[in-house]
């Protein structure tokens, strides 16, 4: 009984760009820069410009808070380029598709109008 194996290498590992903290590829660098634009924020708000501390760090919490939206709603699990295509269909609208009609007719077409 001859049972001949051919192993295959298949270079998975090198598909994956790594993961950092749970978070996917690069993802961690946008989180680390939420994080320094906040840091920056706060102080520019409690040192310069003389406000509270609940105020500077209510503040200081929108940049992360923009980045972590961006990371989660935008980037984390889904395709390469959704988040650019999202944009996109934000700003210039559907593309290439026919015309969506918003209002349509639900009665039967054989009932007769009875206006």
């Amino acid at each position: 009984m001859k049972t001949d194996l051919r192993l295959t290498d298949t270079n998975a590992a090198s598909d994956s760009k790594g993961r950092t903290w749970g978070l996917e590829g690069g993802l961690f660098w946008w989180l680390v820069g939420g994080v320094g634009a906040g840091i920056t924020v706060f102080f520019v708000f409690l040192v310069m410009l003389n406000s509270s501390l609940l105020t500077s760090f209510g503040i200081a919490l929108v940049p992360v808070a923009l980045c972590l939206a961006y990371i989660f709603g935008l980037r984390q699990g889904k395709p390469p380029g959704y988040d650019r295509d999202i944009f996109e269909h934000w700003t210039s609208g559907s593309g290439f598709a026919p015309e969506v009609q918003t209002t349509r007719s639900f009665r039967h077409p054989l009932l007769e109008d009875q206006q």
